[in-house]
């Protein structure tokens, strides 16, 4: 058989020694490609970074529905990529970044990473916000892992979406900056479509002289949470919850506690707390229904991915099966450690169960998105937990030892103040030297029902006696005493506060020693409150305190001068509303407790009590801070000031006059 001259060329080339193939070869070409694309890609002249490196890029927009001519109202959807890496030598526990929107964002996702305030999405961000690392919360150095990039760096997938941003604008956010404490960022250098910064270690700030550890210090805040892991299996796992009410002024009345889970955990058992539904749904399909195919799901508590925890009564304390937990069963109350510490503290023991690919006894995921709310309560903002020193509790024996937690995490929860319209208490302001008593603002509470009144007017003012009818019979009063007042009458009349507990502050006397003033409580809601406590702050007043007749009441001078006051025994329970003597024609009656106090004045500076130095600045009921009026009362008296030389004057003209006519 005769071979083409074609295919001896070919074989010819085939096996020329220079065109042999190497496996072993391309096989580490391979490898050396791998390692190429596992390295950092930062911008150029950035490779020096000795701290933080935080890179934000936007990658994309497209307009969304509906089409507006109104380029200010027209909404975007973006998309964009943060960048967070490790390029010092410390380890970079529980990250957290702050993003400079400006745009009225509105941000939908953010894949790894969650809202540090713990609000879900969709959450407006237009005013900035905070993001911490979910799930990887620390970046660990280039030099303790090799450069391992899967440790040391993260990147966060955003998506949302911006108003008012025409094209060519940029949609780009005015900064970024790392937030954990003890770094120092400059500000950003910007690109079109990007912009970096490298944070680095502030060498002014002085680290606390405590023992170094793998953990974060436990923090400080206003609401402590401690998520601590007891015991841990294969598949499922036992922590105690503790909740620590450390602000003087802080309280939870029947707390109701959420979170989410991330991993596809649910609760088994539960012991010193209980659930609002007790409801397995969410375990029966989906991956919980296939791993435990053969597990009894009626013996489940709880399958929901945000369950709703309270506190129970304290008849379950000594329950065998439901308490026996310290500090469990007092009925979702949280007093400060100023009224009561033996009561400032709450806890609870949960058994909670994994899925694939989470089961491994060391393989540990505390929920996200803490949320907890009391009845008529300072509302909290809670962080992400972050990992902190396992905790500390005296050996079961009775030996002197000490037991440490398998894994710690803290939650830190600060009160925030309630907004213009969202608060649930208010004050009215009255005084001796007016006859109007100024009520509460016009949606102090808010409103949701404003097709027969006006939530922009002002507040009529009323007759004091009209302070203590309900809102929705005072009409009649309000026009009356505006007749005869001559007051304008708004038309629609403004609508009511919404509140649910009133406090009002009349200045009784004022004279050359001192002044006074009576306090009352009205509570507007069909609930009781046992141990109530209200707290007033004055700009100048306060200082004076002297006593409060029907009342306990404490100065804290460490507290800007706080006047802290409860009832006392047998009067610390401030009943709801009930009906009238005559249901059908008598208006409600609101619960009401009333006293006395009394101020000195001394020092340099006396409080001007008629110019409104005697009305707090401040006020709380139940740690919720209380919405106060616009406006105060003013004295009707007229003052006259004259001169000597006027007078003077006056007197001589008077005597020629006399003169005159004589």
């Amino acid at each position: 058989m005769k071979l083409s001259w074609k295919v001896v060329a070919f074989m010819l080339f085939l096996f020329h020694p220079t065109n042999h193939i190497s496996l072993a070869q391309q096989q580490g070409n391979d490898e050396a490609d791998d390692e190429a694309e596992k390295q950092p890609t930062i911008p150029k002249g950035q490779e020096h970074c000795k701290g933080i490196f935080i890179w934000y890029n936007f990658i994309s927009r497209t307009k969304e529905f509906p089409r507006l001519k109104n380029t200010i109202a027209q909404s975007w959807a973006f998309k964009s990529r943060v960048t967070i890496l490790n390029m010092g030598t410390s380890e970079l526990q529980a990250w957290k970044i702050f993003i400079g929107f400006q745009y009225k964002e509105i941000l939908v996702s953010a894949k790894g990473a969650v809202l540090t305030s713990g609000v879900d999405f969709p959450a407006p961000v237009g005013n900035g916000t905070y993001l911490s690392g979910y799930p990887q919360t620390d970046l660990e150095t280039s030099i303790d892992t090799a450069n391992e990039l899967d440790k040391i760096q993260v990147k966060v997938e955003l998506r949302g979406t911006q108003f008012g941003l025409k094209p060519p604008g940029n949609p780009m956010p005015k900064t970024i900056k790392l937030a954990n404490d003890g770094y120092k960022c400059p500000s950003p250098t910007r690109r079109k479509a990007s912009m970096y910064v490298c944070c680095v270690k502030n060498p002014k700030l002085k680290a606390n002289k405590t023992t170094k550890t793998k953990f974060l210090p436990r923090q400080k805040g206003d609401l402590l949470i401690s998520y601590d892991v007891s015991q841990a299996y294969k598949n499922n796992y036992l922590a105690q919850v503790t909740i620590e009410n450390r602000h003087p002024l802080g309280r939870l009345d029947h707390w109701n506690l959420t979170w989410e889970w991330m991993r596809g955990e649910f609760i088994n058992s539960l012991k010193g707390a209980y659930v609002r539904k007790v409801d397995i749904s969410g375990c029966l399909n989906g991956k919980v229904g296939e791993y435990y195919g053969d597990m009894d799901f009626s013996k489940v508590l709880n399958c929901e991915k945000k369950p709703i925890l309270f506190d129970l009564p304290p008849e379950k304390a000594d329950d065998a099966q439901m308490g026996k937990i310290p500090f469990c069963c007092r009925n979702g109350t949280l007093l400060p450690e100023t009224m009561d510490s033996t009561k400032s503290k709450s806890a609870f023991v949960i058994e909670v169960f994994k899925i694939p690919p989470d089961l491994n006894r060391t393989t540990i995921y505390p929920p996200h998105k803490w949320k907890i709310v009391g009845d008529l309560n300072p509302g909290y903002r809670c962080g992400a937990p972050i990992r902190v020193e396992p905790a500390q509790s005296p050996d079961p024996t009775g030996v002197e030892a000490v037991k440490y937690a398998i894994a710690s995490w803290q939650i830190v929860c600060n009160i925030s103040r309630p907004t213009k319209g969202n608060s649930r208490c208010c004050v009215t302001f009255s005084a001796y030297y007016n006859k109007s008593a100024i009520p509460c603002d016009t949606c102090a509470c808010g409103c949701e029902d404003t097709a027969k009144c006006n939530p922009n007017k002002p507040a009529m003012l009323l007759p004091p006696e009209a302070l203590l009818v309900p809102f929705e019979n005072r009409s009649v009063k309000a026009k009356a005493w505006a007749q005869i007042q001559h007051f304008k009458v708004p038309k629609p009349l403004p609508c009511g506060d919404n509140c649910g507990v009133s406090i009002n502050w009349h200045v009784s006397s004022d004279y050359k020693q001192g002044w006074a003033a009576r306090l009352t409580l009205f509570n507007w809601k069909s609930i009781n409150f046992e141990n109530w406590f209200t707290a007033v702050q004055f700009k100048k007043a306060g200082s004076g305190y002297e006593r409060m007749f029907s009342f306990n009441a404490t100065l804290l001078k460490e507290l800007n001068n706080t006047i802290f006051i409860q009832g006392i025994e047998g009067m610390n329970y401030l009943i709801g509303k009930k009906n009238g003597s005559d249901p059908e024609n008598d208006p409600d009656v609101p619960g009401k407790q009333q006293s006395v106090v009394t101020f000195k004045k001394s020092g340099k500076t006396w409080p001007d009590i008629a110019k409104g130095d005697g009305f707090p600045t401040k006020v709380l009921f139940n740690g919720e801070e209380c919405a106060l009026p616009s406006r105060i009362p003013v004295s009707t008296g007229i003052r006259f000031s004259v001169s000597l030389s006027l007078l003077f004057l006056c007197k001589f003209v008077s005597f020629l006059l006399i003169q005159g006519l004589n």
